[in-house]
């Protein structure tokens, strides 16, 4: 049972360690990728808190395709190097938009959204997908974020097999 409580009391450093080992917890012994990315959605859109969005988008014959997610329905397809996501894989690093309003070619699936982080999601050079979080706030994402949203698919990358996928 997941008690959502129990992170009242910590602050921003402690809950997101607690979210890196918790989804090592889930997934270290679930071979299903579905499984496995459907429940790092749910845990990190309910610890890393005020977004709206969040979830995965995963390469499929050189575009991103929508994975499981978190939040209202989204873009199905979405280009490499276009939008944020699109571009995170272009670059291969992790980009943090605090107004996607301005960011050139932004792609709006949902209109409440202000600010972005699309971490790609790389293993052995090869980019399998993103994770995406946006949020209805405005510089929302800092580099607390990024730090633990790496970490985050660093956990997916040692238990995922992708190419397989």
């Amino acid at each position: 049972m997941f008690d959502i409580k129990i992170f009242e009391e910590m602050d921003l450093n402690e809950k997101y360690e607690n979210m890196v080992s918790m989804l090592e917890a889930l997934i270290s012994d679930e071979t299903d990728f579905i499984t496995n990315l459907s429940n790092a959605s749910a845990l990190i859109n309910a610890l890393v808190g005020r977004v709206n969005w969040c979830g995965f988008y995963l390469m499929k014959n050189g575009e991103l395709v929508l994975g499981p997610f978190q939040g209202m329905p989204a873009c199905t397809r979405i280009q490499v190097g276009k939008g944020v996501c699109g571009t995170a894989v272009e670059d291969k690093k992790t980009l943090i938009v605090e107004d996607v309003h301005k960011f050139e070619g932004h792609i709006a699936c949902d209109s409440a959204s202000n600010s972005e982080i699309v971490v790609p999601i790389i293993k052995d050079d090869i980019v399998y997908g993103v994770l995406d979080i946006d949020s209805m706030e405005f510089g929302r994402f800092t580099s607390l974020e990024k730090e633990y949203l790496e970490k985050c698919v660093y956990v997916l990358n040692k238990y995922i097999d992708w190419i397989n996928i």
